[in-house]
């Protein structure tokens, strides 16, 4: 597993500014990029992005922002917003950046959230946003009131100070959390989901015993939980997503795990080879499903979706019809994922995950001879040519796979970018049809030769 570093701090701080800046400047750029188009309202919106710095992994999130203790109007609704955003950043974080702002000054409310954040135990970089010459680092002398022995400045505009902010962050955090060797030998299955969509229900079916809390409360699991479970003589290594923990007087306020379960099921799914995504039938698709599904498919892992519930279904052959075109009308980008119905609670259907799984995990793990590829590529441009790019003619001039994990592509070509996202969409699309790949997403990069 990868590290995660939260910022957290009032609203108007800077947050977002200093999350942009992390994900612009400390990628790779000698890697080649696949050719992405924005999906709005999936996870492309999402305030988290695996990144790097030095060479070394993690993943970044920018939360929402706290309100100034002296605002009148809805204090308990604001008190009860900023400990919620003080245990995502609790909870979730190996690293937490509080970020002040040198031009407002030491706020109360600074205060407050830095004896939360310091109760936590976890580790934490003092930053003062908003000072973007040496002359103005007077204005850190303020904040020492908080009780911090070393303060950094930065401008996440300008970029001041943001080298040696990530280099003392890099060496803050641990490094990236290898998967253990012996979980290597078994298929990795993540269960992800909303709270109370049935997760653990359906993995203690699986088990045949209750190894999970069960419970109608959201967020019951406490922590992510392994579970070998055999199925024929075959193992399966089974982790079910955690919820938001409650305990001692930090988290006594009621919070919102819709709005932070998606932050867990990082976790499970980047350790995974398959992921079951599962859904509550009852109440279709929502948008915190169309969240997790684009979690999966960002870290590339294969992917089931998983009706359940379906016991509690009135006229399930039609609402069957329903609910299959909903999920492709809400989560067409994963058309090529396998849907079962099933019960966890009367345990229904639950053992056709297996097979699935092991056909993913197979598809995942194909390889295409070079020479096939390259007459399948030589077919279906015959078929639909490419448009001229700029007045030239766009030669395709070879294509081979690259990996597995999912299954990976280069297309060498005389000019990369007249390559567009619905060209890539259609050779993804054509891909799928000669071969499948079934359940799991596929990466094609174009580069020149």
């Amino acid at each position: 597993m990868k590290p995660i570093i939260a910022i957290v701090g009032r609203a108007n701080v800077g947050k977002s500014t200093l999350f942009n800046r992390m994900v612009r400047m400390s990628v790779d750029r000698t890697k080649s990029t696949a050719i992405t188009e924005s999906i709005p309202g999936v996870t492309r919106d999402r305030n988290y992005v695996e990144t790097e710095w030095d060479r070394k992994k993690f993943i970044v999130i920018d939360t929402g922002g706290f309100y100034a203790e002296e605002i009148s109007h809805g204090d308990k609704e604001i008190l009860r917003q900023v400990r919620e955003q003080a245990m995502f950043a609790i909870e979730e974080a190996d690293l937490i950046i509080h970020l002040l702002d040198a031009k407002e000054g030491l706020m109360p409310s600074d205060i407050e959230l830095a004896d939360i954040l310091r109760k936590s135990g976890k580790k934490i970089l003092w930053v003062v946003n908003k000072i973007d010459t040496q002359s103005k680092e007077d204005r850190l002398l303020e904040f020492y009131r908080i009780g911090a022995e070393e303060i950094i400045p930065v401008s996440a505009v300008t970029g001041y100070g943001f080298d040696e902010l990530m280099d003392k962050a890099i060496a803050l955090i641990p490094k990236d959390m290898e998967t253990k060797p012996s979980e290597d030998e078994i298929p990795r299955v993540a269960v992800v989901g909303r709270p109370n969509v049935g997760k653990s229900t359906l993995i203690n079916s699986l088990l045949g015993k209750k190894r999970l809390i069960v419970s109608h409360i959201p967020g019951t699991t406490r922590d992510s939980i392994d579970s070998i479970c055999s199925y024929y003589g075959k193992r399966y290594l089974l982790i079910d997503t955690a919820g938001i923990r409650k305990k001692g007087k930090i988290y006594s306020q009621k919070i919102d795990i819709e709005k932070f379960s998606i932050v867990r099921a990082i976790r499970s799914i980047e350790r995974a080879d398959v992921a079951i995504i599962v859904l509550d039938a009852s109440e279709g698709v929502v948008e915190q499903d169309q969240k997790i599904a684009g979690i999966v498919e960002d870290y590339g892992k294969g992917v089931i979706f998983l009706l359940n519930k379906w016991d509690i279904i009135r006229e399930p052959e039609i609402y069957y019809k329903e609910i299959i075109q909903e999920l492709k009308n809400k989560i067409w980008f994963m058309d090529y994922a396998p849907c079962i119905t099933t019960s966890g609670l009367e345990k229904k259907r639950i053992t056709k995950i297996f097979p699935i799984i092991d056909e993913i995990i197979a598809e995942r793990q194909k390889r295409i001879p070079t020479a096939d590829l390259n007459k399948f590529l030589s077919k279906i441009i015959a078929v639909k040519p490419f448009p001229p790019y700029k007045g030239r003619e766009l030669k395709f001039f070879y294509i081979t796979q690259v990996g597995i994990k999912p299954p990976t592509f280069t297309i060498f070509v005389n000019y990369p970018s007249g390559v567009k996202a619905h060209h890539i969409r259609y050779i993804e699309k054509a891909l799928r049809q000669e071969y499948s790949f079934k359940g799991t997403p596929i990466r094609i990069y174009v580069k020149s030769r």
